[in-house]
């Protein structure tokens, strides 16, 4: 589940970048500011916001220590900052002074690379603030790159399509047409995959993501090896979107990936299986950026809409060995005992799956179960644990159902089935759990708009409660 649990609204003009450090959350915007909060509590820090680019600030980033964050602008420099006081330590003007629209530290901080609309793409010694190493993009303007984890080769990103590989001497390695109306932004995993080779010796491949203008995410492969030199190799193309896609961002342990795009969603994806498991669509906007929060299950979302969303996502593991391999291919009225203890195991359940399968509950009996059948016939006495179970089975069948859920039936906050909607002071339905929740944690402000409610009444909404009954009965039916 992906919950919204803060909304920013500082920057008086479209969030073009946002980026996570162990601490702080930066985002940088058209409105030339850079802004800075403390994950804590997701207040901006005092130095905040930074002032000095003359332009719009298109990108941002932390160093890995976290002590020095760099902004880039159309102004043509990149500028890096003091994260503890906020001081501006640098300007760093690009050659020909292009307007600058992507930035990035090397993995152990030494370096930066900045890419500017003209294609030329620079690496600076953060140290000495000497320009170390220059090159060019052989068409379009450079609008995405990313280091490799070793920092020996970066990945480059343009306007033209191309995904262009480069060693740590600026050497062109490979170059590849990977998305026809121009690629938008690109990513790599810190973590290798295992991938066999016809000799069956297993190579370590690193997980590459990159999307475009033509409303698709694209999977690689990248094997970075001395005695090999470069080999990428396209593993999938995810689809979801409906216009182009203009960020994308591994999670820190590159299981997830989530994308952001013109039609306002923001996607997040299983990386190994390529599945969706959540669809977020509060900004009223085009997504501009998304990203992750290192070692932490905080997801930030910016939009031209002028806002970031701060997302908390509850992952639940699954025991060891025991997983549903693939939900969405196999039907849960099929799954067997085995597929119903893995369900058990992610749903933090491991407790009742000696229960179950002594009473051979199977994915048909499961569907089936009822409030009277968990405290009669499997003996649970607790209420709180019969309800999180029947709650949990609720959602399994709501998978099973194969339309789309109409939208004004989904809590704004969650974004899941409501139960028990309430209309809260802006005028707006919420699942009532997740308001209290909310408002509980003393935010005083409308989910949806950040403006203050006057006033922190919830009315129960008996009609679109009504409508949600009969439309799930509708379902069943079919």
């Amino acid at each position: 589940m992906a919950t919204l649990i803060h909304s920013l609204s500082d920057h008086s003009d479209d969030v073009n970048y946002c980026a996570f450090s162990s601490s702080c959350l930066a985002t940088c915007s058209l409105d030339k500011t850079v802004r800075v909060y403390s994950l804590s509590d997701f207040a901006e820090l005092p130095y905040s916001p930074l002032r000095g680019h003359a332009y719009a600030v298109h990108c941002c980033c932390f160093s890995p220590s976290g002590r020095v964050l760099a902004s880039c602008s159309t102004d043509g420099t990149a500028a890096l900052w003091d994260t503890r006081d906020g001081r501006r330590l640098a300007v760093l003007g690009q050659p020909r002074a292009s307007p600058v629209r992507v930035c990035r530290f090397s993995p152990r901080g030494t370096c930066l690379l900045a890419g500017a609309a003209d294609g030329s793409l620079v690496l600076w010694n953060v140290q000495s603030l000497q320009l170390y190493r220059s090159g060019n993009v052989k068409d379009g303007s450079l609008v995405a790159c990313a280091f490799s984890p070793s920092g020996n080769f970066f990945v480059t990103g343009s306007s033209s399509g191309d995904l262009t590989i480069w060693d740590d001497k600026m050497r062109c390695l490979y170059n590849e047409k990977a998305h026809d109306l121009g690629v938008t932004c690109c990513d790599i995993s810190s973590n290798p995959v295992s991938v066999l080779s016809d000799n069956e010796n297993g190579l370590k491949y690193f997980q590459m993501v990159s999307c475009g203008q033509d409303n698709q995410i694209k999977l690689w492969l990248i094997l970075f090896a001395d005695f090999l030199g470069v080999e990428l190799k396209h593993k999938c193309t995810l689809n979801g979107h409906s216009a182009p896609v203009l960020a994308c961002a591994f999670s820190y342990d590159g299981q997830m990936l989530v994308s952001g795009s013109v039609d306002k969603c923001v996607i997040i994806y299983e990386t190994s299986t390529g599945n969706t498991l959540h669809t977020l669509s509060q900004h009223t906007r085009y997504v501009t950026t998304c990203a992750f929060a290192p070692h932490s299950h905080l997801l930030a979302t910016g939009s031209m809409d002028k806002t970031v969303h701060i997302w908390q996502l509850d992952l639940k593991q699954p025991c060891a060995g025991n997983t549903v391999e693939n939900e969405s291919k196999v039907a849960v009225e099929d799954w067997s005992e085995d597929d119903v203890s893995a369900w058990l195991c992610a749903q933090d359940l491991a407790d009742f799956v000696g229960l179950f399968k002594m009473n051979n509950i199977d994915g048909k009996e499961l569907l089936n179960l009822t409030k009277e059948g968990l405290a009669n016939e499997l003996k649970i006495e607790s209420l709180g644990l019969r309800s999180k179970i029947l709650q949990k089975i609720e959602e399994l069948r709501m998978t099973t159902i194969s339309v789309s859920v109409p939208d004004e039936f989904l809590c704004p906050i969650t974004r899941e089935l409501m139960k028990d909607p309430v209309i809260a002071a802006d005028g707006y339905s919420y699942e009532r759990e997740a308001v209290e929740h909310w408002i509980s944690n003393k935010r005083r402000s409308s989910p949806m708009t950040n403006l203050p409610l006057h006033s922190l009444m919830l009315t129960p909404n008996r009609t679109l409660k009504m409508a949600i009954t009969r439309w799930l009965e509708t379902q069943q039916k079919c």
